[in-house]
């Protein structure tokens, strides 16, 4: 069990060729021995953007914070605070913040490994190793 602020969660930058100005708190991982999803709350400064890429799992997401564009391949779809967002597995995406003001979104993840909880070695969200996530 769990309990407590994001703000207690270390902020990490995405060190991932492609993102401008982008954060990710993992609020819920495996380093908390969850078995099935992972939570991420995603921080976004004005004009920044994550990696432009895809990946075989879906995205759960919630914005919570500020306004954007989520970039696809052949479209662009806007969104503002309290739009959640479905992103099929294997989909190129991006988010984009084309506010005034920061971007805070939550992004849900299956944990690969649902049998038993695995450290990463690799963060491709972030620098560095995957803080046991």
């Amino acid at each position: 069990m769990k309990v407590t602020s994001f703000e207690n969660i270390t902020l990490e930058d995405v060190n991932v060729e492609g993102a401008k100005n982008a954060k990710i708190r993992w609020l819920i991982a495996q380093k908390d021995k969850a078995p099935n999803f992972a939570l991420r709350m995603f921080e976004v400064e004005v004009g920044g953007f994550t990696p432009f890429h895809n990946h075989p799992w879906e995205h759960e997401s919630f914005v919570l914070e500020g306004e954007g564009e989520l970039v696809l391949e052949d479209d662009v779809k806007p969104f503002k605070k309290w739009d959640v967002i479905y992103i099929d597995p294997n989909m190129k995406h991006q988010f984009r913040n084309t506010g005034d003001t920061l971007m805070r979104f939550l992004c849900i993840i299956p944990i690969e490994n649902k049998t038993v909880p695995k450290k990463k070695s690799i963060n491709p969200f972030a620098s560095g190793t995957a803080n046991n996530c």
